[in-house]
């Protein structure tokens, strides 16, 4: 079964998202099964690299709200956050672009360093590192075992730039207008961070749709004729 999700680094929600989805996909019976594909996704492919102003102000220019509103509104999503084991540290939080971040991902992806994508989440809300910095991307992929010449060699050109695009067209398609988007073996779509408990019924929805029932008959069993008696049941005339 495939899962695909569509997320931002720069999302909240996606972080949280990813988190209680995987704590979700430990608790399903056929975890060991199931492929796990993230895909990219900007919610503002027009952000500069870096901001003269914090992420409270964006919020107060985006929805026009007070910055007491705003600070408000990310301390609730801090606490949404503590429940799932993230140390939301908005006051440091480094607006930037995330397309390099999302390319980086991608090579990561490629060479089975997919560690990556919880370092990248994890420096953006927790440790104040701007992702759309080279310098900061190239030491966060040596972290995570990649090698440096060829990280710093990806980030210089643009390479994965039409893999991440192709993302972002296909999240249109498939009718994704906002971010975690989760995709469940082309079948159920959900939008948000949703409970762990509302992940794991479509989990098991979704592999019983793609595992029916299959009746064998006496000649695949050997039981005889399909009028006899079997095991206590009977056909019916």
């Amino acid at each position: 079964m495939k899962v695909e999700v569509w997320s931002d680094f720069a999302c909240p929600f996606c972080f949280i998202g990813k988190q209680i989805f995987e704590t979700a996909l430990e608790q399903f019976s056929n975890k060991d099964d199931v492929e796990l594909v993230f895909k990219s996704f900007e919610l503002d492919p027009h952000a500069p690299q870096s901001a003269d102003h914090d992420v409270h102000d964006m919020l107060v220019g985006k929805y026009g709200m007070s910055r007491e509103q705003a600070i408000a509104m990310n301390d609730n999503i801090g606490s949404e956050g503590r429940a799932a084991g993230i140390d939301f540290q908005f006051d440091s939080i480094q607006l930037t672009n995330t397309f390099d971040a999302h390319r980086l991902a991608k090579y990561a992806s490629e060479q089975g360093k997919e560690i990556i994508l919880q370092d990248l989440f994890q420096g953006y809300f927790t440790e104040g590192r701007r992702l759309g910095d080279h310098q900061t991307l190239i030491e966060m992929a040596v972290d995570a075992g990649l090698e440096e010449a060829e990280v710093r060699q990806i980030l210089k050109g643009d390479d994965y730039a039409s893999e991440v695009r192709a993302d972002e067209a296909e999240a249109q398609r498939v009718g994704a207008t906002g971010v975690p988007f989760f995709v469940i073996d082309r079948k159920y779509a959900l939008s948000g961070a949703q409970s762990s408990k509302k992940f794991l019924e479509i989990l098991d929805a979704a592999w019983k749709e793609s595992r029916p029932l299959t009746i064998l008959n006496d000649n695949q069993t050997g039981s005889g004729s399909a009028d006899q008696c079997v095991d206590g049941t009977c056909s019916v005339k």
